[in-house]
């Protein structure tokens, strides 16, 4: 896990950032538990309140399921209209940014295909 102190970023926002980067290039896999908050927050130096504010979000968001004698495990919700109302969202503000800054729509498609063939060309290594 690599946390940036310097950046604007939240602290468990680039937590949450890491651990779905983790299971999308399957370092991370269904089914395995997370570290311990405690274990966590003193791997990446961190206070335990954050550690526990990601696994939060991650539970919120359908990628781990809270499980008092287990921990936070790996377990993905397939919801894919919710998921795919959630990336328009999130990938809304982006999409401005780039028209605001003069990004073509050629760009942004090659950009897209780019990032989601690292994560395809993953996949078919792993088979």
């Amino acid at each position: 896990m690599r946390i940036d102190f310097n950046s604007d970023e939240a602290l468990y926002m680039q937590l949450r950032n890491q651990i779905i980067l983790g299971i999308a290039t399957g370092r991370i896999r269904e089914g395995d538990s997370l570290p311990s908050v405690r274990q966590l927050a003193e791997y990446v130096s961190i206070n335990m309140h954050t550690v526990n504010k990601a696994y939060a979000v991650l539970r919120e968001e359908g990628f781990v399921k809270l499980d008092r004698r287990k921990g936070a495990v790996v377990a993905l919700e397939t919801d894919k209209k919710r998921v795919l109302e959630e990336m328009k969202r999130e990938i809304a503000v982006d999409l401005a940014k780039g028209v605001c800054k003069g990004i073509r729509k050629e760009e942004v498609h090659q950009l897209v295909d780019e990032i989601y063939d690292l994560f395809a060309n993953w996949e078919e290594s792993e088979k």
